[in-house]
């Protein structure tokens, strides 16, 4: 009784607006007092949920992002792009994509991707000819990038919960990030070309691209550094994120000069409020998990989907059915925390990886963040464009068909994910 108490309230306060992290919390509250179930138990699981030092890693990693952002960091990126593939066909529109992909290596944030990258990149392909709707769409889609690319606040959230390493995690997410972008520009390409959007700029000289690569190679070293010392076991994840932000801090402080003690207050206030919403979200989400997980809501479920079939592949196909449904209702993050600690003993009991079952899962959810009513990454573009949410929808389509073909791939090909792990 107290379950269908607890969903009904949850359906309720999200389908009213209310935010994630607030819904989560008044509704499992709700529960517990129904139930009669010791408010203790929950502050204690709680207080060890906090008490981890992955989960550590999300304020480094989004602090270093900011000062990124804030900095010289991301546009001398947008330059290297901008003369590395700016003569092709749609120059401007593969110059977005590739440079949410290296942006993506640098915050770990789909939102903050989409405001830093889209906030220059929308302007410009409007200003050369794109159609609002297709420009706003393709930074949309691109913003996915900077989950799926390490490092990744939903990695590290799956990885903290689940109890699956991090470290996997990340080389894991490598080669489906870069499939993901690779798909995007071939789905641009194709659109461009059916329209023939766009002017085709001069090609720059070596000499220009060379001088252009230079000036972004403190950017370049940012996922050099980090990654490198993460994949060589030289630090964690969390030690990497720290090394982030001092890295970060150097170059705009004394190198570039370009971050001051007001813009650097900017910076900790902007990453201070998105962290407050992400660790609402946490806790609500934790203890919802922990609620179903006390009513053995987990065993149910195996017990459940067991019955349904013995197949891993028609399994995970299941699960692709109700991760696109619940991308579209709950926020990425939200929907990790809450789904892991029921997903990962039933992915287990099947054989499946939970390193693979964990992109897999990161992969699909990355389509809600195009589809409405949550849509993260729409409302974004859609502020910077002043498009509505319904043009914007219809202009995504082409591109959350290319991330689903990935996501098939990635289903069906487990090596995909496993091979560099």
């Amino acid at each position: 009784m107290s379950i269908i108490v607890l969903f009904i309230i949850l359906v309720t306060l999200l389908a009213i607006g209310s935010p994630i992290g607030v819904a989560l919390c008044i509704s499992t509250l709700a529960g517990v007092i129904i139930d009669g179930t010791p408010i203790v138990f929950f502050t204690q699981k709680l207080y060890n949920t906090f008490d981890s030092f992955p989960l550590m890693a999300i304020p480094f990693f989004l602090l270093a992002g900011d000062i990124m952002q804030r900095g010289t960091l991301a546009n001398s990126l947008l330059g290297m792009c901008s003369s590395l593939v700016g003569h092709l066909r749609g120059g401007l529109v593969h110059i977005s994509i590739l440079t949410a992909l290296f942006y993506g290596a640098l915050c770990g944030s789909a939102a903050a991707t989409v405001a830093a990258v889209g906030g220059i990149m929308i302007p410009a392909m409007v200003k050369e000819g794109y159609p609002n709707e297709f420009s706003t769409a393709v930074n949309a889609s691109s913003g996915g990038l900077g989950v799926l690319i390490p490092p990744s606040v939903p990695l590290i959230l799956y990885g903290a919960t689940g109890g699956v390493s991090i470290t996997g995690l990340f080389i894991a997410g490598i080669i489906p990030g870069i499939l993901v972008a690779i798909s995007f520009m071939l789905t641009a390409a194709i659109i461009i070309r059916r329209h023939n959007y766009g002017i085709q700029h001069p090609k720059q000289s070596a000499k220009e691209r060379l001088k252009a690569v230079y000036q972004a190679r403190y950017a370049i070293l940012v996922p050099v550094i980090v990654l490198g010392c993460i994949y060589g076991g030289i630090t964690t994840p969390t030690e990497a994120g720290c090394i982030a932000v001092i890295y970060a801090l150097v170059v705009e402080v004394f190198i570039t000069r370009s971050m001051t003690l007001k813009l650097f207050r900017e910076c900790l206030a902007s990453s201070m409020r998105t962290l407050a919403s992400i660790f609402l979200v946490i806790v609500g989400a934790t203890a919802l998990g922990v609620f179903l997980g006390y009513h053995n809501v987990d065993k149910m479920l195996i017990v459940a989907v067991h019955a349904l079939t013995a197949d891993p592949y028609i399994f995970m196909i299941l699960m692709l059915i109700l991760l696109l449904i619940l991308g579209t209702i709950l926020d990425c993050s939200a929907c990790i925390l809450i789904m892991t600690p029921l997903l990962v003993p039933l992915v287990q009991s099947y054989g499946v990886d939970t390193i693979h079952f964990g992109i897999f899962m990161t992969v699909a959810l990355c389509i809600g963040f195009l589809t409405p009513p949550v849509g993260t990454n729409l409302f974004v573009a859609c502020g910077i464009s002043g498009l509505s949410i319904m043009q914007l929808s219809k202009a995504v389509l082409p591109f959350i068909v290319a991330m689903l073909v990935v996501v098939i791939l990635i289903m069906f090909i487990p090596q995909i994910t496993l091979l560099l792990v």
